[in-house]
């Protein structure tokens, strides 16, 4: 690492011109190949999946995405001559354009249905060739520029479905903007310098800005959801800021023991930056842990955010350094350099709000740890009513086409028009089809059933499926719960003494499906993280308490954020006011991330504490006096790594897109938890309570365990070396300034 840092700044122009040219270069071949993303939920093997099978095969035309093009008019009747007329040309020219299957309205001999008992909303089907996330660029865009075309002063059109949704308006960029000019702030704050300040902002930006070209690229790969890029770059930019804070934080300390500055940055670079690389190794491995669940879905998240991850720590140790030198002594305020020139190297001693609280800590550590359970227990209470499901487009922004043609169908037509039931199977002779003829009935009287479809038969007469539409909407529990209805009670007795096997599909249970199957596998999936994380910290600081505490820490952490997230977007505290509609279930794929992304963060700080600990526990063999002084050195840049981390995640909600919004408050929750009550509250007061205990391991686990250190022996000699020397150097200054005692030696 002190190789790879000097050739950094020795070559700083060389090192710049690189990473400059990498985000150029990925960047022009994102905009040259474009996007291809895919929220393709579909999980092979579940009924909703052989529902959608079946559905292709013997309906080749219906296997393209289905949306919908919903018109009202403000007086009148959508039967007016006028209006068929218009709205009739509209959806013969739609049919006509490339990429379009079918159009279905209501003016046709079966479209009776399509318009609404007032008669004032009616809506069209457009069945496309391909998915949604299989068409070519611009084919849903030209069916809305022409549904549009047909509006008029008394005629209102709207649009939904997944291709449409596609199709709109690419949000700009107010929320990166807020959270990097935050998080400038609180390291202006931090450094008093702002030359310091910019150097974390400007290697995360590079980096960041180079993964989310990447991830543009990685989509015409593997399939990669579309919030995948904006995730990565909330990751990035907290993870990539912080990373930058602390090696920039050991090159300001270096330069103030009187280091060049080639010799600050290698020495930070070696030391932190070790640091910075295992902690990036540990959040990799938790976002690569979701590969284990073998869902197409999840593999192009977790592979975009590990390499949006990678690209940060590459920044970091390379780019960093290089910047560092460009600076030279600005790194400090001026404050800072006028000291330095008058007083020369002294040593930094911990002083202020960190060392007391950190004696008070000491003190105290049965009381704040147990305020410190409490506060987490009562967060995580909400948890226990989590609902997995998917929201809708009726959580869109309200001046959406989508979320406009959302409201009109549910006004028109009832809410579950906008998430209708598939029932699919094979057919085997006039007994199957009897059977199928008298479900209509059955299903009819069925409780949540609002309508359902005569049946449909392809030309072979060997597959049919017929529509149900619920009478809630497809983010409703109700739905949920009449899909296992269905299942369960209904469709068995219509299949019996019959060879037909009814699969049920549709977006609801394609979600319902895709949800059961991250339950059944999060366990081990859980279970492999964790168990990675805890072998890496045992390797580490050669300790069996601490990667046990630290699982605790990072499922308490997860728990409490998670219960914040159902309280805000489950039970809808404050998601109205948030401009994220009303409450609703939880994306199924949210735990997975969430687990992973969070217990790579909490790592980061159990890394940066505990690391400083270990290295006064191994020179003193004191645990009291090692918590005490790693927590008083450590906690303030923590602390600030927090809250730049949290403003960045926070400021994501304002891009209106639930999903995102949701990321960003679990994410923030949970750093703040993590930072403010367990690292330094709960973490410190339990390392207290267990003494010794903390640093135990078996002798004959100590032998077979290979030896890694965060920080490399030669740097903490020399780091040591030099410490005595500037000690030494200013003897007297410490003499005179004896009442500012050092942390070290102040007992709790």
């Amino acid at each position: 690492m002190a190789a790879l840092a000097r050739w950094c700044v020795r070559r700083r122009l060389i090192t710049l011109l690189f990473w400059l040219l990498a985000l150029g270069g990925v960047a022009a071949g994102a905009l040259s190949a474009g996007s291809a993303y895919s929220n393709d939920y579909n999980v092979p093997g579940t009924e909703s999946g052989r529902a959608t099978e079946l559905l292709k095969e013997g309906f080749p035309a219906l296997g393209g995405d289905s949306d919908n093009v919903v018109w009202h008019t403000a007086s009148g009747s959508v039967r007016d001559p006028g209006v068929e007329q218009a709205m009739t040309r509209t959806l013969d020219r739609i049919g006509d354009l490339p990429g379009v299957a079918a159009v279905s309205g209501p003016y046709e001999d079966q479209g009776a249905g399509r318009v609404s008992q007032d008669g004032r909303t009616a809506y069209a089907t457009v069945t496309f060739e391909d998915q949604a996330k299989d068409m070519e660029a611009g084919e849903a865009a030209a069916v809305v520029r022409t549904a549009e075309a047909a509006e008029t002063d008394g005629l209102r059109v709207e649009l939904s479905g997944s291709a449409v949704e596609t199709t709109g308006a690419a949000g700009g960029h107010t929320a990166e903007i807020v959270g990097v000019l935050v998080a400038a702030a609180v390291l202006f704050l931090a450094f008093g310098s702002l030359a310091a300040s910019l150097l974390p902002i400007a290697t995360a930006l590079v980096s960041v800005g180079t993964a989310y070209a990447g991830i543009v690229l990685l989509g015409h790969v593997m399939t990669v959801a579309d919030f995948a890029p904006m995730l990565g770059m909330l990751i990035g930019l907290g993870v990539g800021i912080d990373y930058a804070l602390f090696i920039v934080t050991r090159h300001r300390r270096g330069l103030k023991r009187g280091l060049t500055v080639t010799e600050a940055a290698t020495n930070a670079v070696a030391t932190t930056g070790r640091a910075v690389v295992f902690a990036g190794a540990t959040v990799c491995i938790a976002l690569l842990g979701m590969l284990i669940l073998r869902l197409n879905f999840l593999n192009g998240v977790a592979v975009a955010a590990a390499l949006t991850v990678v690209l940060t720590v590459a920044a970091s140790v390379t780019l960093l350094p290089s910047l560092l030198s460009f600076i030279g002594m600005r790194a400090l305020n001026r404050r800072e350099r006028r000291r330095l020139a008058e007083h020369g190297p002294e040593p930094e001693v911990p002083t202020g709000f960190a060392a007391r609280w950190s004696a008070f800590v000491e003190r105290h550590p049965k009381l704040l740890g147990a305020i410190a359970v409490v506060v987490m227990a009562v967060l995580a209470l909400p948890t226990l009513s989590l609902h997995l499901g998917t929201s809708d487009q009726g959580n869109d922004p309200k001046a959406s086409t989508t979320r406009q043609a959302y409201d009109l169908l549910a006004e028109g037509f009832g809410p579950g028009v906008n998430g209708p039931l598939t029932l699919v199977t094979e057919v085997d002779g006039a007994g199957d089809r009897l059977a199928l003829d008298n479900l209509g009935p059955a299903l009819r009287d069925t409780d949540g059933v609002a309508s359902v479809s005569p049946v449909t038969y392809d030309q072979g007469g060997d597959t049919a499926y017929l529509t149900v539409v619920p009478e809630s909407s497809p983010q409703s529990k109700q739905t949920s719960d009449l899909v296992d209805r269905l299942r369960a009670d209904v469709l068995p007795p219509a299949e019996s003494g019959t060879s037909l096997d009814l699969q049920v599909g549709g977006v609801t249970a394609g979600y319902d499906d895709f949800a059961d199957v991250i339950v059944d596998k999060l366990p081990l999936f859980v279970g492999v993280v964790v168990g990675l994380g805890c072998l890496l910290l045992l390797l580490a600081f050669r300790s069996i308490g601490i990667p046990l505490k630290a699982a605790a820490m990072n499922v308490a952490a997860v728990a409490a954020a998670f219960g914040v997230v159902v309280a805000i977007f489950q039970w809808g505290w404050g998601s109205e006011m948030l401009g994220l509609g009303p409450g609703g279930p939880i994306e199924p794929f949210l735990p997975v991330i969430m687990v992973s992304v969070l217990f790579g963060l909490s790592m980061d700080y159990q890394v940066f504490l505990v690391s400083r600990m270990y290295e006064e526990w191994l020179e003193t063999g004191d645990n009291r006096r090692a918590v005490r002084v790693g927590l008083a050195e450590t906690s303030r840049v923590i602390n600030s790594a927090a809250v730049i981390m949290i403003s960045v995640f926070l400021a994501f909600v304002l891009t209106g897109d639930r999903v995102i919004a949701m990321f960003g408050i679990a994410l923030a929750a949970a750093v703040a938890l993590d930072a403010f009550v367990l690292r330094t509250l709960l973490v410190p007061a339990l390392m207290h309570l267990l003494g010794g205990a903390n640093w135990w391991l078996p002798r004959w686990l100590d032998r077979v365990l290979p030896r890694i250190s965060i920080e490399p022996p030669e740097a903490r000699v020399a780091h040591e070396r030099l410490a005595a020397a500037t000690d030494a150097e200013v003897a007297d200054v410490l003499a005179e300034e004896e009442r500012q005692r050092d942390v070290r030696d102040t007992t709790g």
